[in-house]
């Protein structure tokens, strides 16, 4: 059984790219690159962080996707390293 992924206004399109705050723009292209990292991403998006940290969480998350060595490819690791932002 395929467990259906939570729908939110940055990954099921309704609302238009430019009326995103900034964390769900990062959120939603990083998920429309990648869509088999959605449950990573909304990790990182329902964490307890500040818009900031979000983004720096996403970032890493993001950048770390391209290097198998990196270790905020762990959606956790990312965001134990954007907390107190």
């Amino acid at each position: 059984m395929v467990k259906k992924q939570p729908v939110s206004k940055w990954s099921d399109g309704t609302t238009p790219l430019e009326e995103l705050p900034a964390p769900e723009q990062l959120a939603h292209q990083i998920v429309i690159e990648r869509g088999d990292v959605i449950s990573s991403v909304t990790r990182i998006m329902e964490a307890d962080l500040s818009d900031d940290g979000r983004i720096h969480a996403l970032s890493a998350f993001h950048a770390a996707l391209s290097d198998l060595d990196d270790p905020n490819r762990d959606p956790r690791v990312s965001i134990a390293a954007a907390e107190g932002m």
